[in-house]
């Protein structure tokens, strides 16, 4: 049974940094697309960043982030350990909301269960 498992998420005053980490387990296969995203209360989950397998083999992963985190968080992932990471930096208020990890494995999705993230002074 694939599970994600998401972790790293806590109160951070703005201005702070915070990495999240997702591992995913009971994969045989590396997904081919990975990413976080965020919902708060009353809204729609957004997409934060994703990264997908380049095209060939000597190919570099693809990232992509939303336009709200661009420039101050980096996507990464680690295939031999089945971890996708979170780097976020200058964290706003705006930050706020419960991060979750999505993959896509053999045209299946899978989310974790979520890590609350709070941006407050």
């Amino acid at each position: 049974q694939v599970q994600l498992v998401e972790s790293g998420g806590g109160l951070v005053q703005p201005g702070g940094s915070l990495r999240l980490s997702c591992v995913m387990s009971g994969n045989i296969f590396v997904p081919n697309h990975m990413g976080w995203y965020r919902q708060v209360p009353g809204k729609e989950r957004e997409f934060v960043a994703t990264v997908t397998t380049g095209s060939t083999i000597t190919s570099d992963d693809l990232t992509h982030y939303a336009n709200s985190v661009k420039g101050r968080s980096t996507i990464s992932r680690n295939n031999a350990k089945n971890t996708l990471n979170l780097q976020m930096n200058s964290l706003k208020p705006e930050d706020t909301a419960v991060y979750y990890c999505r993959a896509i494995l053999q045209g299946r999705e899978y989310w974790g269960q979520g890590t609350q993230v709070t941006v407050s002074s």
